[in-house]
């Protein structure tokens, strides 16, 4: 089996590893907590909600740079 049938299972298993570790680590630490980034503070939000938000961002980001930047090749 060629190892590119396998990269969808991967990459589902990474997600579903991330999806696990968030609710683990939300229902254990239900702090709020503000985010402070050049200069600006957030409203005071629960741990997990900010895991789940950067986590679903950075899937994001990264797809759309993956997707950006592999025109030309064919990952079927």
């Amino acid at each position: 089996m060629p190892i590119t049938k396998l990269i969808p299972t991967l990459v589902s298993a990474i997600a579903a590893i991330w999806v696990v570790t968030i609710a683990l680590v939300s229902v254990q630490n239900a702090t709020p907590v503000s985010l402070l980034f050049l200069g600006f503070s957030s409203i005071q939000l629960p741990v997990g909600l900010v895991l789940a938000a950067s986590t679903g961002l950075g899937m994001i980001v990264g797809a759309l740079l993956l997707s950006m930047f592999s025109k030309g090749r064919n990952f079927s």
